[in-house]
């Protein structure tokens, strides 16, 4: 694909095109969806500039690419041909989580987001990821939208938790965990030696 331009004045009338041409209202459930999946690919960009973990943020740029993928799909009306997301993309999410889920212990209570830049920056990611799933889940009670889609989102936000935990712990950043009552505040050490 090449852009030639980027002022192109068609969407001043606040419609927009889809991909194979037809145009719908910015405000569409569509539109909606895979806006909140370019918010998300952005957090992940802005992520990977606070991460000290280098191999987390690979896996954050490997995902990146998944995410246009899942953005050219919501995109794009049934019939359309263009890259869609597949089960492999799902199956890759999966083992990424495998691959570093060792290192946590097990969560017995809620935390806090947070942590230190690349975890909180992780822990705002996948409540972005949560809401492009909720837009995509309206989105398919309209229209036809491939079910790959919703459970890759669905996984991502479950990845992107474990990384918030991991890029924490390896740096040493403590998880405080979450209060509902009077309860003081209390932090479990995450740092690789305890």
């Amino acid at each position: 694909m090449r852009i030639n331009r980027v002022v192109t004045r068609v969407g001043d009338r606040g419609e927009t095109a889809l991909v194979g041409g037809s145009f719908v209202s910015k405000a569409s459930p569509r539109v909606a969806a895979y806006g909140d999946v370019d918010e998300l690919n952005s957090w992940l960009g802005l992520t990977v500039c606070h991460l000290q973990d280098r191999p987390i943020a690979e896996l954050l740029e490997e995902i990146q690419h998944g995410l246009f993928t899942l953005g050219a799909d919501l995109a794009s009306p049934a019939g359309v041909e263009v890259p869609r997301i597949e089960k492999q993309h799902v199956l890759r999410l999966e083992a990424m989580m495998e691959s570093i889920m060792d290192e946590l212990p097990p969560l017995e209570e809620f935390i806090l987001p947070g942590g230190g830049p690349g975890g909180a920056s992780l822990h705002v990611a996948r409540t972005v990821c949560r809401r492009a799933e909720r837009t995509t889940v309206a989105l398919a009670a309209d229209a036809d939208v491939n079910p790959e889609a919703i459970i890759y989102l669905n996984r991502l936000s479950d990845l992107l938790f474990v990384m918030a935990r991991v890029a924490n712990r390896r740096e040493g950043k403590p998880e405080t965990l979450a209060v509902f009552s009077q309860r003081k505040t209390r932090r479990r050490n995450r740092s690789p030696t305890a």
